[in-house]
């Protein structure tokens, strides 16, 4: 497979990882699938969990994924970046969507150990906003009878839990596709990519039809003057 065949195997996953983590980042602002919980935090009542507001999904594994996404989708296609310049081009492009999928990973993770903002019972019994399972000795995350410790919004561990899961895989596989296109971009900067092999090709098949129409044309002459 060339490099620019490789590209556009990169970048097409690209694009859906970048869809997903927008979506799921976008999500986790609306616990429960309510928007008070947004509204209040931004009126200055903190019921959104602090990871949530980082926006890792949506800048780091979003935009900062989305847009190396294009510039290598490109170097796949007839055009300017179907080049060396545009696969060199493209390991710049690819390093800001590695920096963007470690942001989304680190965000992912750090939300997923501290757990959610949520309301829940204090030592005094008393009801209160903040995050249970931030320090607490043991990970929230192997016992899920824990998970009842949170009162309001409703299901707001497992909904965390399972979103920011998402973001973590996300993550993941951007991370490795953007190192790979990293890498092949190198290959493309030093051997180029598929588009002049394909100029070349189209252009001696054109010669070689020409070639054979001026044959047929000839004989088609000759066979006139015979007669």
């Amino acid at each position: 497979m060339c490099t620019g065949a490789c590209a556009k195997f990169i970048a097409v996953p690209l694009y859906v990882l970048a869809l997903v983590s927008v979506i799921c980042n976008i999500m986790l602002f609306f616990p429960d699938f309510k928007t008070k919980y947004a509204s209040s935090d931004k009126d200055g009542n903190h019921m959104l969990t602090e990871e949530v507001k980082y926006m890792g999904g949506l800048i780091g594994g979003g935009i900062m994924v989305l847009i190396p996404a294009i510039h290598i989708h490109l170097t796949s296609a007839k055009g300017c970046c179907a080049n060396r310049c545009g696969m060199f081009l493209s390991i710049g492009f690819a390093a800001a969507g590695v920096v963007g999928a470690i942001y989304s990973l680190s965000v992912a993770g750090l939300g997923m150990v501290n757990g959610p903002m949520c309301l829940y019972l204090k030592n005094d019994l008393i009801p209160t906003w903040g995050t249970p399972f931030a320090n607490s000795s043991e990970s929230y995350l192997s016992d899920m009878k824990t998970w009842e410790t949170c009162q309001e919004p409703k299901n707001v561990v497992e909904f965390n839990v399972g979103l920011f899961s998402i973001l973590l895989v996300a993550a993941c596989l951007e991370l490795i596709l953007c190192l790979i296109q990293m890498v092949n971009g190198l290959f493309g900067c030093i051997c180029g990519t598929c588009a002049g092999k394909e100029v070349r090709r189209e252009a001696s098949e054109s010669f070689s039809v020409r070639r054979k129409l001026t044959r047929l044309l000839n004989l088609k002459i000759e066979t006139m003057n015979v007669l």
